[in-house]
């Protein structure tokens, strides 16, 4: 069994022969010789043969893997390829063996707003749905979970993941090649559930918000971070097409409205920690990032609008209880 994987015996609840179906029928998958398969297994490959970093450091802005006179010039050039055969780079910053990793997002930004609301983390264990590349997952480490189990179907992020954690030998830290809809799989396992990013790409939103729930133990804590509309009413935005140029966006709700869909799915003790409009401060292009953003998504007569003419979006953070 892949260690990154290795995690089951911490989940007694869990579904564990689906679970390792699931996983069997993904390597199977991913062993077929396909050009879009082997696009980032071969730089997760040339980064394996790297060594581990010696230094590590989570605590700060920039997840920092290692530090430059740690590898040769030759080793250098090699992982500054294989990182950017990960590109487009869209949580960060990262600062890998010397080589900045600048991303699209200015992800610390969002960590600093939902801390002061942080679970306690120490000895939990710990999902982050959707978890990108991993960032917010190194930045939980300090806190000290048991373990932090990652949900990532795309496989970009996943095989970046795995790169990166294989430079950073965090043995606290797994990732399964899965998504949100499979969160049932895992009934009443996790101490805390981050959902970040995620609400407001599905079509269901509370069907998804209750199946969130139920993989809570008791008393269990979800923390929910979401696109959101400006507004004090309690409705939420149904895009005809796109929203802010992404096609895959459903329902954008106002902050209050978020609050009623977690009420009105079971949650209690539901508290609104921030709500924040998007900036180009925190989403922008970089050479790490070198596709259309925010300044792209926005009317360039109205910054309050987007190229839709639909409300600009707002970055709204809330903690609940199962």
């Amino acid at each position: 069994m892949d260690k990154q994987n290795d995690y089951l015996a911490l989940l007694p609840g869990a579904r564990h022969e689906q679970i390792r179906s699931l996983r069997a029928e993904q390597a199977r998958r991913l062993a077929r010789p396909k050009k879009g398969f082997l696009r980032f297994q071969e730089p997760w490959r040339d980064i394996c043969a790297l060594p581990g970093a010696a230094h590590t450091d989570f605590s700060g802005d920039a997840v920092v893997i290692g530090r430059a006179a740690e590898l040769a010039p030759g080793q250098v050039a090699t992982l500054d390829r294989a990182l950017r055969a990960f590109m487009p780079w869209r949580k960060g910053p990262f600062s890998v063996f010397g080589i900045e990793v600048d991303a699209e997002w200015q992800s610390f930004r969002k960590w600093d707003r939902l801390l002061p609301g942080l679970p306690d983390l120490k000895l939990k264990v710990v999902a982050d749905i959707g978890c990108n590349n991993g960032y917010y997952m190194f930045r939980m480490l300090p806190h000290k979970p048991a373990a932090v189990i990652g949900f990532e179907p795309m496989l970009q992020h996943y095989y970046c993941f795995k790169a990166l954690n294989r430079l950073a030998g965090q043995d606290r830290l797994f990732i399964e090649p899965l998504g949100v809809e499979q969160i049932g799989l895992y009934p009443a396992c996790f101490d805390v559930i981050f959902l970040m990013g995620v609400i407001y790409h599905r079509s269901s939103p509370l069907t998804m918000l209750q199946e969130v729930r139920e993989a809570l133990a008791p008393g269990g804590v979800l923390v929910l971070e979401s696109q959101t509309i400006p507004g004090i009413e309690t409705l939420a935005l149904f895009p005809a097409r796109t929203y802010a140029k992404a096609p895959g966006v459903y329902f954008v709700p106002t902050a209050p409205c978020l609050v009623n869909w977690l009420q009105r799915t079971g949650f209690r003790k539901v508290e609104l920690l921030s709500q924040v409009p998007t900036t180009a401060a925190e989403q922008r292009r970089t050479e790490w990032m070198t596709f259309e953003s925010y300044l792209d998504f926005i009317d360039p007569r109205n910054p309050q609008l987007t190229v839709e003419g639909y409300p600009g979006p707002w970055r709204t953070t809330i903690r609940a209880i199962r």
